[in-house]
């Protein structure tokens, strides 16, 4: 009894061995389970932030470059502020920003305020692909029914309602030729839309899930329909004169002469009447002090 005390026998010391050995396992595999995670976190990321309304990942160009590989092909620190500020990048000259630029029609990446943990998790999705640890993800144009140029024309005017509820493109975009005043400012100008997205592919893929952060607060719960983003491209396809005509803005001379006009009469009006009950004393004074 007193040896088995003083020296465990073999069976002992190999039970007591076990639970060193799970503890040890456990610690190996809680890095490879918080990279699953935060792969899987990049990935719904990818989708709900609206990275897929200019990227794909093995699909080939779309409105922006494709990912596959970029992890491999771009220094981590550099690719983790891109993400994060493009903006500012782009605007500090850095030379792969600028080149970016130029190369896709010179549409700026969009800075989704995306928060650290968040950039993380999408470089991690992507690191995932390119080490093979997930499959890419299907082109991010799938199929559309066929468009219907007037359709799409009364869905940007806004005679014709989104089945979701969605505003009308006019509240805040315009078009060379649609109305008089060509529509609302609060947007860029829709024009050559089709043309500096990439075609069909690129600008059906952005309607889908726009990659801005006001628009995808505005459609991320009222999307599109395929059909309707079909024909709002098939219209934008149409929309590719890069200026007003002349015709447009002799019309919008025109509508601003006269409204130049209708203000100066009818402050005139106005005004007379307000100095009428001044006047009328003031020359009453004067006659009867004659």
């Amino acid at each position: 009894m007193m040896r088995m005390i003083g020296k465990p026998a073999p069976l002992c010391r190999a039970f007591c061995l076990i639970p060193l050995g799970l503890l040890i396992l456990a610690l190996v595999a809680i890095p490879t389970r918080a990279g699953a995670q935060d792969a899987s976190e990049g990935e719904k990321l990818f989708t709900s932030k609206g990275c897929k309304a200019c990227h794909t990942i093995g699909g080939g160009k779309l409105v922006g470059p494709d990912l596959l590989g970029v992890t491999t092909r771009r220094d981590r620190a550099w690719l983790t502020r891109w993400i994060k500020e493009p903006d500012k990048v782009l605007a500090e000259g850095d030379a792969i920003a600028t080149q970016l630029y130029e190369e896709y029609n010179k549409i700026p990446m969009t800075n989704l305020g995306l928060t650290d943990g968040e950039v993380a998790a999408l470089i991690a999705y992507l690191v995932s692909i390119d080490t093979g640890g997930a499959p890419a993800p299907a082109p991010a144009a799938p199929a559309l029914p066929a468009g219907d140029l007037e359709r799409g024309k009364a869905l940007f005017l806004g005679t014709a309602r989104l089945a979701n509820g969605g505003p009308a493109c006019m509240v805040c975009h315009s078009v060379t030729g649609i109305g008089a005043l060509g529509g609302g400012a609060l947007g860029p100008d829709l024009t050559d839309v089709f043309n500096r997205y990439g075609g069909q592919a690129g600008l059906t893929a952005f309607l889908g899930s726009p990659a801005t952060i006001t628009m995808n607060a505005i459609w991320a719960n009222q999307p599109m329909t395929d059909q309707e983003r079909a024909d709002l491209v098939a219209f934008f396809e149409t929309t590719t004169t890069p200026l007003r005509t002349a015709s447009t803005l002799w019309t919008l001379a025109g509508l601003s002469g006269a409204g130049g006009v209708v203000l100066l009469a009818s402050a005139q009006v106005w005004w007379r009447k307000r100095l009428m009950g001044v006047r009328r004393p003031m020359v009453a004074r004067a006659n009867a002090k004659k």
